[in-house]
């Protein structure tokens, strides 16, 4: 972890997550795909904007029942801990793997890359397609999960360029 921790050169005091077990998965994963990919979407940022000054306190998130706080030992057992994701770290370590990176972008691109407003043209009754496109709206929402997730992908043995990634790719932020 010291290694981690001088390669980043973030300064005295700064406080974060690392998420070397996440490293380790990622890797272990990569090993195992002899052809294929390996699709991640979760919230996260490229390691600049990870280690960013604004974000020395870390990114840890608590939540019970609905509420943030800011307590990983108050309510243990009932209460979700999550933090970000290092985009950059996962990279490396599928690079490290073998793997190479197919793409990294937002939620909002990778889905609307995939061809998701064509699934909303299908829906015929007036009620189901307002309902539909409210979901279609938070998932894809620069203010909802639009950009708060991203997608990155990782590769072994595909050559073609992938759809979810044609536009909007954001990989040279790792």
């Amino acid at each position: 972890m010291a290694d981690v921790v001088r390669a980043l050169g973030l300064p005295l005091g700064y406080e974060t997550e690392l998420g070397l077990a996440g490293r380790a998965w990622v890797a272990e994963l990569a090993r195992r795909i002899e052809r294929g990919a390996l699709l991640l979407i979760d919230y996260g940022f490229p390691q600049a904007e990870y280690y960013h000054p604004d974000r020395s306190t870390g990114t840890l998130m608590c939540h019970y029942r609905h509420h943030a706080h800011a307590e990983p030992l108050w309510m243990p057992g009932l209460c979700d801990i999550t933090a970000h994701v290092d985009f950059t770290a996962v990279a490396q370590s599928a690079f490290d793997a073998g793997l190479s990176l197919a793409g990294y972008t937002s939620q909002a691109s990778f889905l609307l890359n995939c061809g998701l407003p064509a699934l909303l043209s299908d829906e015929r009754e007036p009620l189901a397609r307002a309902k539909c496109n409210a979901e279609v709206n938070r998932l894809t929402s620069p203010a909802e999960m639009g950009e708060l997730f991203k997608v990155i992908c990782m590769t072994r043995g595909i050559a073609a360029p992938l759809t979810g990634f044609a536009r909007g790719d954001r990989s040279h932020t790792l």
